[in-house]
């Protein structure tokens, strides 16, 4: 048995990653948009004291502020606003 032959997948295992591909792939898009509005959803609640809106858990989400900065152009744009509505966040 040569070396090429031990690195092949089995029959077994084409088989099941062909049936995941196919339970898989109509959901797919779906899968995506609902983590979109997850992130979203998390994003507001991080930049919600910045905007204005009294959040609760500012006091948690204040040190999260650094992890999302570089996220936050693609956001404010998903939520229709054309340019960044924080003052100390010029990303456009």
């Amino acid at each position: 048995m040569t070396d090429d032959e031990k690195n092949q997948p089995s029959l077994l295992t084409k088989v099941a990653e062909g049936l995941r591909e196919y339970y898989e792939a109509p959901f797919r898009q779906a899968y995506g948009r609902a983590q979109r509005d997850e992130e979203d959803l998390f994003m507001l609640l991080v930049f919600a004291e910045s905007l204005g809106l009294p959040n609760p858990v500012s006091f948690y989400t204040l040190e999260l502020l650094p992890v999302v900065y570089d996220r936050f152009h693609e956001w404010h744009k998903r939520m229709g606003m054309e340019r960044s509505p924080l003052d100390h966040v010029h990303c456009c």
